[in-house]
């Protein structure tokens, strides 16, 4: 059964990086239509749409009373996002990947303060009700504040020549030219979500299989394969020239992965995990973080060598990770 398993993931890893072709087009068409900048569709729109796995898995091992899955899979997947999907992203890109830094300042700061945040809040060994409600709300208000800042900076920016073009290409023809780029966005993101549910239940079987815990099952087996959209997605938006896509991706998904995650799991039922595990998961999520913003915003731009130095931080936490728990 085993080499059974072992193909079942092949295949799912071919669909899934061919979806989310389809799926970055989608999310670039998207913004080149509406004029949102890129890095703000990968935060918010892609960010949403790739941790949909992540989501999923996460709520029910809550539900089912299985908390170590629940929140080893979130910490894992930002660790996993920033340690993988990112540096990858990095090494593969046939340029250097530049980033908006101002865009990156705002969104970083408030990465690092929730990751802080989410620390503090569980070194007693669990995450209620309360707690997670707050994450939600925390997030609700950051999404407003993403687009209010948005809106005031086209109007800040827009000038005669964009009002004219705006006549010449009114709202009936915005919506023609969106339906491609929607239709994409849509097919791409349900093959991603579906492929990558086939790759979780094989990794499942595989980590079974070797008599894994449930604590390293979390933070690893399932936390790369709910980190599969992001991993595909940056992949290729790296190799598309469009790292800007990548770099909203991960933050967004990192944003995510504490707020809305961890957030509606604790909602659906209160975390309670051991304070060795939340001890070691939760500082290293912080340094990976860390290391990762401070790499993109020296000269505002990723090179091949950061993306090196995050995949062996990645390389770290897994020995490590091996090591405490199985």
């Amino acid at each position: 059964m085993i080499f059974l398993y072992v193909g079942l993931l092949l295949i799912s890893f071919a669909i899934l990086f061919k979806c989310a072709d389809y799926f970055v087009a989608g999310a670039v068409g998207i913004a080149q239509v509406t004029r949102i900048p890129k890095m703000v569709v990968g935060i918010v729109l892609v960010g949403l749409a790739t941790t949909a796995p992540e989501f999923g898995v996460s709520v029910q091992a809550a539900f089912l009373g299985h908390p170590e899955i629940a929140l080893g899979n979130a910490i894992g997947s930002v660790i996993c996002d920033d340690g993988v999907a990112l540096a990858l992203a990095a090494i593969v890109s046939a340029s250097v990947i530049l980033v908006n830094c101002r865009l990156l300042q705002t969104a970083g700061i408030f990465l690092l303060s929730i990751d802080v945040l989410a620390y503090v809040l569980a070194r007693n060994g669990t995450i209620g009700r309360v707690e997670g409600g707050g994450f939600v709300l925390i997030l609700g208000l950051y999404f407003v504040f993403i687009i209010k800042k948005r809106n005031v900076s086209i109007a800040s920016q827009k000038n005669q020549h964009q009002e004219e073009e705006e006549k010449a290409h009114p709202l009936s023809l915005k919506i023609s030219l969106l339906k491609k780029p929607i239709f994409l966005f849509i097919a791409g993101i349900c093959g991603v979500i579906l492929s990558s549910r086939i790759v979780i239940w094989a990794s499942i079987r595989i980590a079974q299989h070797f008599s894994l815990s449930e604590t390293v099952i979390g933070l690893t087996i399932i936390a790369i394969g709910t980190s599969l959209p992001e991993i595909s997605t940056c992949i290729t938006a790296a190799r598309k020239g469009e790292g800007e896509i990548a770099v909203g991706d991960i933050i967004g998904a990192d944003i995510l992965n504490i707020l809305w995650i961890i957030g509606v799991s604790s909602i659906v039922n209160p975390i309670k995990v051991d304070l060795e595990v939340i001890n070691f998961t939760f500082p290293y999520m912080i340094l990976i973080v860390t290391v990762m913003l401070v790499s993109m915003r020296l000269g505002c731009r990723l090179t091949k060598g950061k993306g090196i130095l995050l995949l062996g931080l990645y390389g770290l936490y897994l020995f490590l990770t091996l090591k405490l728990f199985s």
